[in-house]
């Protein structure tokens, strides 16, 4: 079988579990990030598709610019917030010329 370069395949250890140690949650909005320590992780052999290491060097040559983590939270708030309402628009939108696509999120609308 044929792997991507910098991953491992999990194929024969598919029952097998990992625990990751100091782990990193990164949320990504435009061109800014921001990491959110999250500590230790225990994930499920069953729920692993795919692992991978990250090359510090070609990290530091991305454009992408590091904030804290509080500004990340609320760029990825208003990103929620802007495509929210983009949505509310157009399902008015499909109202107001007599069409409706029920979503589940949206039926208590209906």
């Amino acid at each position: 079988m044929n792997y991507m370069p910098g991953t491992a395949s999990l194929i024969e250890d598919i029952d097998t579990n990992l625990v990751l140690h100091q782990t990193v949650e990164r949320i990504h909005v435009g061109k800014k990030y921001g990491d959110i320590p999250r500590g230790i992780f225990v994930v499920r052999g069953e729920n692993v598709v795919l692992l991978g290491e990250i090359d510090l060097e070609k990290e530091s040559d991305t454009p992408l610019q590091q904030v804290s983590i509080e500004e990340i939270l609320e760029e990825q708030r208003v990103e929620q917030q802007t495509r929210l309402e983009a949505e509310k628009l157009k399902v008015q939108a499909l109202k107001d010329r007599g069409l409706s696509i029920p979503r589940a999120d949206t039926l208590d609308e209906y």
